[in-house]
């Protein structure tokens, strides 16, 4: 982290080198015109009409979201309200962006780019741009970008009211692979060209006794690349406590049919307020049952998540896997680090058989990873449970949390990768868990001792090549109380490279159990070292 430098000679230099004499500022609602003018009107088909040409660069919106934290946040102003009110979920889906109206980021059109409306879920509405060679122009809003029945109150919406969001099309036009809509929240397709969790621009204040706050993007700038294939995002972000500006770059590449998406962040943050815990690179994701919640089960599908795990690379080189939790009440729970490697939310699960949903398909939801690009300090990675009945509700964040608080009038600045995949990158030399098993402790054909809870767990890996039962593997098991017995580990028959552990744990009370747990030979740890919690009288 460190802070940034706002070298006016370059904002200066990078304004005049477009030869305009405006400047970035939208005090006053850009003026359309029709889209025949500056270096942008070759993006946008006819019909579109484009706000005045502006000189844009990152340090300038860096300079603005500076700007902005010196005074006071106002909330967003909503268009039209009544009429939005009418837009109700199923009045929504018949709404339509026209296809022909499709916005271009790049001469050859690889990531052409469609709008969303505004509507009683979405109402806050948010500005978009278009940059090329250094100039931007808005996007202003006309009915006539979208389609909807005869009577539909989406005709009533007024001209330059903005937009919801946008989302980057396949150049068929056909589906999308990313999507920004709603506060901060954005997410992509994934490996498989299916939507799970979210990611956010950042996270405030969560978990906390006190409300959340939910910093949103309020405007938007668009840039393709020079390839076709990479697309820049610029984001103002706004919210009470913060401002900021972010330079996300996007692309996205498709191999042997799995896609892999990765974007390149930096986020430039200004402090209106001292913010009590902050919430850097942070996810939203759900999770309502797996493998090791059978007792939560009250629907037909043997699991539902969008996740099941988060994964931990810390600085000093160790592998964490932690299995998510329907927890019986909110829980925070901190991983303390220092200059963190790597950290996201996987879906190792990708059997279609444990989940039986062929409408969903959750096992081929997103695994995200985390990879610093310059170091993040002292502080945690913080992972956020909430009690869910439903999989509607998103409820797990997770998020890094630096230790050292971020005070009003102070800046910082967050460079991180963030990949959609698969499956992350793994050292061949551990082994990762792949199942989490629980059920009642104890011996098959003997009395079962009441208040022990059995914990079956299996890994897999290169890690175990030629090893058997007899070659000295043992478990390590480490719970922060409780009393364990019947601690054991062996090679699962008939299945190569895949060993189990066992042990059972009696504990009783309300408090949870933190348990720490791997397997080595000698000094060497075979696999990563799986942390769960569990709840005694749940």
């Amino acid at each position: 982290m460190t802070g940034i430098d706002l070298d006016r000679r370059q904002m200066l230099a990078g304004a005049a080198a477009v030869g305009l004499a405006t400047t970035l500022s939208h005090s006053a609602p850009a003026r359309a015109t029709p889209a025949d003018t500056g270096p942008v009107a070759a993006l946008v088909p006819d019909g579109v009409s484009l706000g005045e040409p502006r000189p844009f660069s990152f340090d300038l919106l860096t300079e603005r979201a500076a700007r902005n934290a010196r005074i006071a946040w106002e909330p967003a102003h909503r268009v039209a309200p009544e009429v939005l009110d009418r837009i109700d979920y199923d009045a929504y889906q018949k709404i339509r962006f026209r296809p022909e109206m499709s916005l271009a980021l790049d001469p050859a059109r690889k990531t052409p780019v469609q709008l969303f409306h505004l509507g009683r879920m979405s109402p806050e509405p948010v500005k978009l741009h278009l940059v090329k060679n250094g100039v931007e122009q808005e996007v202003v809003y006309s009915a006539n970008l979208f389609e909807s029945p005869a009577g539909h109150p989406a005709h009533h919406v007024p001209d330059g009211a903005g937009f919801a969001g946008f989302r980057i099309m396949a150049p068929d036009l056909k589906t999308d692979w990313l999507a920004f809509m709603g506060a901060s929240y954005f997410r992509t397709s994934g490996p498989f060209d299916q939507y799970g969790l979210s990611a956010r621009g950042l996270a405030i204040d969560t978990g906390l006794s006190t409300p959340e706050e939910f910093p949103r993007f309020t405007e938007f700038w668009l840039q393709g690349g020079t390839d076709g294939a990479a697309l820049t995002i610029f984001a103002l972000l706004d919210s009470p406590s913060v401002t900021g500006a972010y330079e996300i770059t996007a692309r996205r590449i498709v191999k042997n049919g799995v896609a892999h998406i990765e974007q390149e962040i930096e986020a430039r943050l200004f402090a209106r307020r001292d913010i009590q815990r902050l919430g850097v690179a942070p996810f939203s994701s759900m999770y309502w049952y797996g493998e090791a919640s059978r007792r939560q089960i009250v629907d037909w599908r043997p699991e539902i998540h969008d996740s099941d795990g988060l994964s931990i690379w810390t600085g000093s080189g160790e592998r964490i896997w932690r299995p998510l939790n329907n927890p019986p009440r909110v829980m925070v729970n901190s991983f303390v680090d220092k200059d963190v490697r790597g950290f996201g939310l996987l879906q190792r699960d990708r059997d279609f058989v444990h989940y039986l949903d062929d409408s969903v398909f959750y096992e081929r939801r997103a695994s995200t990873w985390i990879e610093p690009i310059e170091p993040f300090g002292e502080g945690e990675v913080q992972l956020l449970e909430i009690p869910t009945d439903d999989e509607i509700h998103d409820n797990i964040a997770v998020y890094w949390s630096p230790r050292e608080p971020f005070l009003a009038g102070t800046n910082r600045r967050y460079r991180y990768r963030l990949s959609w995949l698969d499956d992350i990158p793994f050292p061949e030399e551990l082994a990762r868990a792949t199942a989490t098993q629980t059920g009642i402790g104890g011996r098959p054909g003997q009395p079962r001792p009441q208040g022990v809870r059995k914990f079956v767990v299996d890994f897999q890996g290169a890690a175990f090549e030629k090893l058997g039962r007899d070659d000295g593997v043992e478990i390590v098991v480490t719970p922060s109380r409780g009393e364990l017995s019947n601690a054991y580990c062996h090679p699962v028959v008939g299945q190569r490279l895949r060993w189990r552990a066992f042990f059972d744990l009696a504990a009783t009370g309300t408090e949870p159990v933190d348990i720490r747990m791997f397997l080595r030979l000698g000094d060497r740890a075979l696999t990563e070292t799986w942390v769960y919690q569990y709840f005694p009288e749940t």
